[in-house]
């Protein structure tokens, strides 16, 4: 299956995601958007495929977000989607995309939706949240 994530490491829930792609089986393709940027058209696509709106997919905690004034609701999709591919911090993350589909994995947990073996074990977040108990139950 191939899996791509466009992931911050800095980030726990992006951190979160990772492992448990990883502990489905799959080793997937890591792209450190802050570092590798999508382009506008990749971006749009990866909003698009989730289901969001662009104001759905922008990350304002530690980001120009107020400093930009992107909360004003006069602002353009156009707007904000030039903020985001000048300022990658501003999309919110992880994206995750594979075969079964495109989704904003906040939370973390979320991804188990679109993989192809969700049934990945135990499994217990960083902050020691439990996600999938002892028993393989996914707890909500």
């Amino acid at each position: 299956m191939s899996v791509t994530i466009y992931h911050n490491p800095s980030c726990g829930t992006s951190r979160n995601t990772l492992e448990m792609i990883r502990q489905s089986g799959v080793e997937p393709t890591v792209i450190e958007y802050l570092v590798t940027p999508p382009d506008r058209a990749t971006v749009i696509k990866l909003i698009v495929d989730a289901g969001l709106t662009v104001r759905q997919a922008l990350r304002q905690k530690d980001t120009p977000f107020d400093a930009l004034a992107l909360g004003d609701p006069d602002k353009s999709d156009d707007e904000l989607l030039d903020a985001i591919v000048q300022h990658p911090i501003l999309l919110n993350r992880p994206f995750v995309v594979t075969p079964l589909g495109t989704k904003l994995c906040r939370p973390s947990e979320v991804v188990l939706d679109i993989l192809e073996n969700p049934n990945i074990g135990p499994f217990t977040k960083e902050d020691g949240e439990v996600v999938i108990d002892a028993e393989g139950k996914r707890i909500v």
